[in-house]
């Protein structure tokens, strides 16, 4: 889609959800998550894409696709990458370059269960995420360009998600012979 596109399409939700707020409470599509043996899991979407994921050898697993947690990092930096681009899309901005990186600092300690010295049990989350944009558009100040970056970065659905800790509601059903 060019950017005039976009614009018009995010243009026609807004005035859509202007008048009927209701309209933009929706069920988003679920991620299906199959183990395929050892530690290798295929991830599916409604729409029939898939994806698989492992570990790396050090971990047990073969070291040949993505991990989970990486998937988690690329989710952050496509969402906001995406976010960005609605939102410059919107202004007018004609970007010429946009390239995100998200990085994570992590103890393995928790995903193995481990308990720190004091005995506390040690969190298997990130204990630092970082996400570096580069942006440019000719003919658009610095100052503009980063609080674009700001905003956008306000909006996006997982930055979101992370930093307000959304709670996760565990359902489990045990499978009997």
């Amino acid at each position: 889609m060019t950017t005039e596109e976009i614009a018009a399409a995010v243009h026609r939700v807004e005035s859509v959800l202007r008048r009927r707020p209701e309209a933009g409470i929706h069920d988003d599509a679920p991620a299906s998550a199959q183990w395929s043996g050892g530690l290798k899991v295929t991830i599916t979407h409604g729409n029939g894409f898939q994806l698989e994921t492992d570990m790396p050898q050090e971990l047990g697993g073969t070291g040949q696709d993505v991990t989970p947690g990486w998937l988690f990092r690329a989710g952050l930096a496509s969402c906001a990458a995406t976010r960005i681009a609605m939102a410059a899309a919107t202004e007018g901005i004609a970007l010429s370059m946009l390239e995100l990186t998200a990085s994570s600092r992590s103890d393995l300690r928790g995903l193995v269960g481990m308990t720190d010295r004091d005995g506390a049990p040690v969190s298997a989350g990130p204990l630092e995420v970082n996400l570096h944009v580069r942006i440019r558009a000719p003919g658009v100040s610095v100052e503009r360009l980063k609080l674009l970056v700001e905003e956008s970065h306000r909006c996006s659905p997982v930055s979101c998600a992370m930093q307000e800790a959304t709670p996760v509601a565990l359902h489990i059903e045990v499978q009997t012979l």
